[in-house]
């Protein structure tokens, strides 16, 4: 029994009043009634000391296990605790000591109030960065075309490593930069859309299927968020472009009616109730394409009304273009007749009448071409007038001469018959007139070819040149002189021998 030690340091007197005390000289007791060798009893002492000394190792070993475990657990907090400060971006944290001391579970209960709170704003931070990170996301995929975004199947990624508030102000920065773009996005949509209904106004359209041709998206009753990507913005674009070629087009096409309406009107003296219905068309006569912007000022309808107008008017103008021809034909031919000048050939009016006729000639070129001919007619006439008042007189003094010759054969002329004294005043005159003829012909020749000369033109006269008739008149007149003063020699001489 004397070789049952305690170990050092861990014996003390308390040990001999502990159970194991009683019990072990309740052992001795029973070993001295019994009378048990003292070999058997070493033997079992020694065993006992064994047992002791295993479960005092596994004591120490399990309490080994455990401060090890509490190393760790205080190593393991210090880091994540470390870990936390650079990811949040803080350098230290109010209320986590600086050098800690005392047990293992003194310093581990001392981290652990810091550590759970250094925990749960990191939960807030991971939470603030999926928001604006989801959000990024989120318009991301609306500008880039997917109206359709689903916020439930969101998968955002946090860097928790880096969770510092200077990250997340270039995260909110960037959400800023997008929500701005989105909303510049949406401004520049509904410009546009409002640019497609005003157009589509204007031209008797249907806005709403235009713009859901574009994108369902865009259509109010749909009821879902607006497509704003780049290929959508482009096909808006080329959509109002469209449009504003169109209005041109037909803003053009009025214009062109317009002006069409207005020489009708003022070439056939259109009533006033009558041009009425129209004069919305005229009033555009002096608007451009952006100044036009009434609702229906440029539809389909509009067009085809003043289309049919053109061809009415034009179909009645063709009747009348007939009339207004042959008047203004006439009036021309009465200036050449009143003129003797030379008349437009029967032919050519005639084609110029058929051409009325099919429609194959431009009515408006037509009249201003007549009226250019009686024009020049009247101007022809009016550079003739004195050479015609002079061929007049010639014309006058010729039938008078012809009066003369034969009043001067007339056997009776000085009889007493009724008449004769009057017929011989009327001689008297008539002499007068015929002696002025010579100087009146020769008169009129120099007229005639100074006029020739200024117009590079021969000057006719009923289709027949003017000199031509003055050179034969002349000759004639000469040959007769001659003839008449041959005679009177013969009547001087008086009858030749012989004769009876």
């Amino acid at each position: 029994m004397g070789s049952f030690q305690a170990p050092p340091g861990m014996r003390n007197s308390a040990l001999l009043e502990t159970s194991c005390g009683y019990l072990l000289q309740e052992l001795q007791m029973i070993w001295d009634e019994v009378g048990e060798d003292q070999l058997e009893r070493e033997k079992v002492l020694l065993e006992l000391e064994q047992e002791c000394l295993e479960v005092y190792r596994r004591k120490v070993d399990r309490a080994n296990i455990s401060r090890a475990r509490l190393h760790q657990e205080l190593a393991e907090s210090e880091a994540e605790f470390t870990h936390l400060l650079l990811s949040l971006g803080e350098r230290s944290l109010p209320g986590r000591p600086e050098k800690m001391s005392g047990t293992l579970k003194q310093q581990l209960d001392s981290i652990t109030p810091a550590l759970r709170d250094m925990r749960l704003r990191k939960e807030e931070k991971v939470n603030q960065f999926q928001a604006v990170q989801g959000q990024i996301q989120k318009i991301s995929a609306e500008i880039a075309g997917q109206s359709e975004y689903d916020d439930s199947i969101t998968n955002v990624t946090v860097n928790e490593n880096d969770l510092s508030l200077k990250k997340l102000e270039e995260y909110q920065n960037e959400l800023q930069r997008l929500h701005n773009e989105k909303n510049n996005r949406l401004q520049q949509v509904e410009k546009y859309i409002a640019a497609v209904h005003n157009l589509s106004a204007t031209l008797g359209m249907e806005s709403s299927m235009i713009i859901t041709k574009v994108h369902p998206s865009l259509n109010e009753l749909c009821g879902i968020s607006k497509n704003i990507s780049d290929g959508i913005l482009a096909k808006l674009n080329s959509t109002v472009e469209s449009l504003q070629e169109e209005k041109q087009k037909r803003l053009e096409k009025l214009h062109h009616l317009g002006k069409a309406l207005k020489n009708l009107w003022s070439l056939m003296d259109t009533a006033y109730e009558d041009r009425y219905l129209f004069s919305h068309i005229i009033d555009l006569l002096s608007v451009s394409s952006a100044e036009v912007s009434d609702s229906g000022s440029l539809t389909l309808d509009i067009i085809q009304q003043a289309e049919a107008e053109v061809k009415r008017l034009d179909q009645l103008k063709a009747s009348k273009m007939k009339e207004l021809f042959l008047k203004k034909q006439n009036e021309l031919e009465e200036i050449c007749n009143k003129s003797h000048m030379e008349i437009p050939s029967r032919s050519e009016m005639e084609n110029i009448l058929n051409l009325i006729n099919s429609g194959e000639i431009d009515h408006a070129d037509l009249l201003m071409s007549m009226d250019e001919q009686i024009s020049r007619a009247k101007e022809e006439a009016s550079s003739r007038k004195s050479i015609m008042e002079k061929v007049e007189k010639w014309m006058l003094a010729h039938d008078e001469e012809r009066w003369l010759e034969e009043y001067s054969m007339d056997e009776n002329r000085y009889s007493a018959s009724r008449g004769a004294h009057r017929n011989l005043r009327r001689a008297e005159r008539a002499r007068v007139t015929v002696n002025k003829i010579p100087a009146l012909v020769d008169s009129l020749i120099v007229k005639t070819k100074s006029w020739e000369e200024e117009r590079s033109k021969v000057f006719l006269y009923d289709e027949v040149p003017l000199l031509a008739m003055l050179e034969e008149y002349k000759l004639f007149r000469e040959e007769r002189e001659e003839e008449k003063q041959r005679q009177r020699v013969r009547d001087e001489e008086g009858p030749e021998p012989g004769s009876c």
